[in-house]
């Protein structure tokens, strides 16, 4: 496969809601595009950075230089023999910088596919036609405020809720949701990193819920203090932000850090090493979940196909398209029982929408191979 073009897009997508965490809230996502075209493809993928290094050291401005001036000329070097399984190791010189390099893997992957005639799912290795589909539902001003959410997510057929967390707002809406609907509800909560181990007494009045899980509790790089919360609380920790790869993952695992993951493409470098997490996991008998960055349609395409691997055994953040998004990318996911339908077309099984994406652009660029 020969790519003919990178194009590199800013596009700005208003969301339905603002969308609160521990980090802050947002109103609209700023997201860079990355197309590839091929004498025979083109692929498409977003990338996952924020405006802001809070979630994590990357940001949108910062992402769109690395990929054009030290992630770009090297796979230009690659000439004919580029392919997407080829990204990583062509990439790996330069330091950190994840969810650059995945767009890039996800884009060139896609055409990849398309030009193969292959899907996403079957390339990755998807056993399911169809995947549970949780939501996040973010901090809000108030308890009853959030119970109205959440009671019209569960409406809309949700399987799993998720709640935003941080201290002053824990304790009393995770007992008011799990009061107002019942033990049977899937309930998971996420901290973004919130808390210390200085507060293990304190999360630990969460265990009498019942929770799925708590979602990164600590720093990002204190894979030791989750080991010991871990031990302090009943509640099972499922580490995030903390997993950059599958290395990361084999670590927390044999520290006893978490006893689930959250695998998130882009946080990983790309979806190849979002299927090696998922394998060293399977492997320890630790079951995976696939997490979501408020994605389009583009970008949900993909982490629905890797969600229908076996061993994402819990709903994900794989919500519908009308979760964030009065209209999307590309056709909108829909609910249907619970569940989103793994894309079966090639590549990542979905179109952009020319008309939507020319009314969201805000700025292009093409480099040329």
């Amino acid at each position: 496969m020969r790519i003919e073009n990178i194009e590199l897009r800013r596009v700005s997508m208003p969301l339905v809601r603002p969308f609160r965490t521990s980090f802050g809230t947002i109103t609209e996502r700023q997201i860079s595009l990355v197309h590839v075209s091929t004498a025979h493809a083109e692929g498409w993928a977003e990338c996952a950075a924020e405006v802001w290094p809070l979630y994590s050291s990357e940001f949108i401005d910062a992402s769109d230089l690395v990929i054009r001036d030290h992630l770009i000329p090297r796979l230009q070097a690659l000439g004919d023999a580029l392919t997407a399984e080829r990204v990583g190791n062509a990439l790996a010189p330069v330091k950190g910088h994840q969810m650059s390099k995945a767009v890039l893997e996800t884009a060139i992957l896609d055409a990849q596919l398309r030009e193969n005639g292959q899907s996403f799912g079957g390339y990755l290795g998807a056993v399911h036609d169809s995947v549970p589909a949780g939501v996040s539902v973010g901090i809000m001003d108030s308890v009853d405020e959030l119970l109205e959410a959440v009671a019209g997510y569960l409406e809309q057929g949700y399987l799993r809720i998720k709640l935003k967390i941080e201290p002053g707002w824990d304790l009393e809406p995770v007992r008011a949701v799990r009061e107002r609907f019942g033990p049977d509800l899937l309930l998971q909560v996420d901290a973004n990193t919130a808390y210390s181990l200085a507060d293990a007494r304190h999360l630990a009045r969460l265990d009498p819920f019942d929770l799925l899980l708590i979602e990164q509790p600590l720093g990002e790089r204190d894979l030791l203090g989750h080991a010991a919360l871990a031990r302090l609380i009943s509640t099972p920790v499922c580490l995030d932000e903390s997993i950059e790869s599958a290395k990361d993952a084999a670590a927390a695992i044999s520290l006893g850090a978490c006893s689930i993951i959250n695998v998130k493409p882009s946080r990983v470098g790309g979806y190849l090493e979002a299927r090696r997490i998922h394998d060293v996991a399977a492997a320890h008998g630790v079951p995976v979940w696939c997490g979501g960055m408020l994605e389009t349609g583009i970008g949900r395409a993909a982490n629905v196909a890797l969600a229908g691997l076996p061993n994402f055994v819990l709903p994900g953040d794989t919500s519908a398209s009308d979760r964030y998004y009065a209209r999307d990318l590309t056709a909108p996911f829909v609910l249907e029982d619970g569940h989103l339908r793994v894309p079966t077309g090639p590549g990542t099984g979905v179109a952009v929408l020319p008309e939507v994406l020319a009314e969201v652009t805000r700025s292009r660029s093409d480099i040329r191979f």
